[in-house]
């Protein structure tokens, strides 16, 4: 999509973030990759969700929803009300149970749309850290979480500044591969690793969605 369509989506879904009840608690909303990197046109957009886990959910619903809908969990890891109001976006994992990264999915994005979804209990910069760990552990470098991102909002909070900048395409960002070995990869890998990245990325097509617990 073209830049300006890219940050407009951008702007759409922290609105949406900020304004409508959520299937789960959100706690952050990053983008990261070819938007944050200010390049035109954005191959796909990344965004990335730190959601909480509900604290007071509304077990008592579950058994209502499992039969009215076939859906297990909900009022335990999404909330009730939220099925409530979005009973058509309610969407679920290979066991049945609410799935919390499909159900943001659902809410936030069109069907389709180039648009990469991360969803996970973690802060990026943690999650990017864990998920550099495991893929180096595994030699599994498509698994890594770009590190360059920048923070939208937060606890409920806008940065302006940071989509200001993010809009004006001010925000400077070192190379993959310098970005890797900042956070500790090895010189003599970080090229793999970024050329791995960037061919997993070129394979995903339309919207999707990753769920991640840290």
């Amino acid at each position: 999509m073209e830049r300006s369509a890219a940050i407009e989506r951008v702007e759409d879904i922290v609105e949406t973030v900020e304004n409508d009840t959520m299937p789960v608690p959100v706690r952050e909303l990053w983008v990261y990759g070819d938007v944050a990197l200010g390049l035109d046109p954005v191959d796909r957009l990344d965004v990335y969700v730190t959601k909480d886990i509900l604290l007071r959910g509304d077990a008592d619903r579950e058994e209502e929803f499992r039969k009215s809908h076939g859906v297990k969990g909900v009022g335990k890891t999404v909330r009730a009300e939220w099925a409530d109001e979005h009973p058509d976006l309610l969407r679920a994992n290979d066991s049945g149970h609410a799935a919390p990264e499909k159900c943001l999915a659902a809410h936030l994005l069109s069907e389709d749309e180039p648009v990469h979804l991360e969803v996970c209990n973690s802060s990026f910069e943690d999650n990017v850290t864990q998920r550099l760990k495991g893929a180096i552990a595994r030699d599994a470098y498509e698994q890594i979480l770009d590190p360059r991102g920048v923070c939208l909002w937060v606890e409920g909070q806008r940065s302006e500044e940071a989509m200001r900048k993010l809009r004006e395409s001010e925000l400077p960002f070192p190379t993959l591969p310098d970005a890797l070995e900042m956070l500790g990869m090895d010189e003599d890998r970080t090229d793999e690793a970024a050329d791995a990245v960037e061919s997993y990325r070129k394979r995903q097509e339309g919207t999707t969605v990753r769920g991640d617990v840290v």
